[in-house]
């Protein structure tokens, strides 16, 4: 648990500089985002429902662990995991109908990395999902022995925190 810690004080030091990034440019540049330059908040607005519902499923998931319940785990793992995925895609979507680059000014570099160290987190936290689940049908998982289960819900509520950080700087806050 000590080292998911240091690895998530780690990941926000990443996510902070980013963000610290991303407004040094919007303070530098007179037209921030650049004309032209859309995004759909509704649609990203129902990727963070999807991952603050698999925050929630993360959470049974963790407590039913806790309770020796496996199967009530894997099946809330399972669901966070689909949840996780709707988001990706939506992401996926969102950067295929983006009417900017990532080369093409400041705000494009900035939006792709943003979302793009984003997407990767997440993509990462279903492949956890997905280890812990096979984790919960061993042996070796017994209500005294969930750390992993912990660790994993810590890494997938840290994604969503981050994620309501930039949701809110780059679809609310133009």
């Amino acid at each position: 648990m000590f080292g998911t810690v240091v690895f998530l004080a780690s990941e926000s030091m990443v996510f902070a500089a980013l963000l610290a990034a991303y407004y040094y440019l919007r303070g530098m540049t007179a037209t921030w985002p650049p004309a032209g330059a859309e995004l759909d908040p509704v649609s990203m607005g129902i990727g963070t429902a999807l991952l603050a519902a698999g925050s929630v499923t993360m959470t049974i998931a963790q407590s039913a662990a806790t309770r020796g319940g496996r199967r009530t785990a894997r099946a809330m793992l399972a669901f966070t995991i689909v949840l996780a995925v709707a988001f990706l895609g939506l992401e996926w979507s969102d950067w295929a109908h983006a009417n900017f680059a990532v080369n093409g000014s400041a705000y494009g570099t900035i939006y792709y990395v943003l979302t793009g160290t984003h997407f990767a987190h997440v993509f990462a936290g279903v492949v956890l999902l997905a280890a812990v689940s096979i984790f919960l049908r061993m042996p070796a998982f017994t209500r005294d022995h969930h750390a992993a289960v912990e660790a994993v819900a810590y890494y997938w509520h840290f994604v969503f925190v981050v994620w309501l950080a930039l949701y809110a700087t780059i679809f609310l806050i133009r």
